[in-house]
């Protein structure tokens, strides 16, 4: 005996879309939710096609290169903690993992710090960026901590003179307690766990504050409206994404 399932026809996107704005269904929280995150970060500023002409200068290009050098510490740290101390020892391919994860934290760190200062002179405080400044100099803070555990967590010479350095004064301020940093797997969860969470946060909510609020303009540039935002700019004085 053959039993017949009546075909049920799946709604197309559009018909979804219509039914997610019906105003019976406004008061849903997932209906809040949603016109709250569109209302606090518009797609068309996630990801905008043009640019000011004014970030063509190289003092923008920082930024950029700061979240580059971070995807590359990313990678390289989850290989390092996936193979463990022995193989970035031992191997020669570890120890190459290890020096490019080494060197991109050195590139993460010079392109933060020019970073920072560009747009400290440049007061990129203005036109509602606060948030945008603090998260930045906030990321720069919690990103030494995590290189600090980083050199205590490489199990050489170099990282037992560092810690034992380091043990005196950070015990003076009494933050030996609960911050030892002569135990190699209290820095290596430091290190691979909490810290890198928070720089990957801070870092994206800093770039989500990036694109809400735009990048801060120069003090000559013709497009910053009197409040301090970046207006709209037309013709020639846009530049592609």
């Amino acid at each position: 005996m053959t039993v017949l399932v009546p075909k049920v026809e799946r709604p197309d996107q559009a018909d979804l879309d219509k039914a997610a704005d019906r105003p019976e269904d406004a008061d849903q929280w997932t209906a809040r939710i949603r016109h709250t995150a569109v209302e606090a970060l518009p797609p068309q500023r996630l990801l905008p096609d043009r640019q000011p002409a004014y970030v063509a200068s190289w003092i923008y290009v920082f930024g950029v290169a700061t979240v580059a050098a971070l995807l590359v510490v990313i990678a390289t740290g989850l290989v390092l903690a996936v193979m463990g101390p022995n193989w970035w020892h031992v191997s020669s391919t570890g120890l190459f993992v290890n020096s490019l994860h080494l060197w991109s934290v050195e590139v993460f760190f010079f392109a933060m710090v020019v970073h920072l200062w560009g747009k400290f002179f440049m007061a990129a405080w203005r036109g509602k960026r606060r948030a945008t400044w603090i998260t930045g100099v906030v990321s720069f803070l919690v990103s030494v901590g995590a290189a600090f555990t980083g050199y205590l967590s490489q199990q050489n010479f170099d990282s037992q003179w560092i810690s034992t350095q380091a043990k005196d004064g950070i015990n003076s301020t009494g933050a030996g307690a609960i911050f030892n940093v002569t135990n190699f797997g209290q820095m290596l969860m430091w290190h691979i766990v909490l810290l890198p969470l928070c720089v990957i946060a801070l870092v994206g909510v800093h770039v989500l504050m990036v694109r809400l609020r735009g990048v801060v303009p120069p003090f000559a540039a013709d497009d910053e409206t009197p409040d301090g935002s970046q207006g709209s700019v037309d013709g020639p004085a846009e530049v592609s994404a």
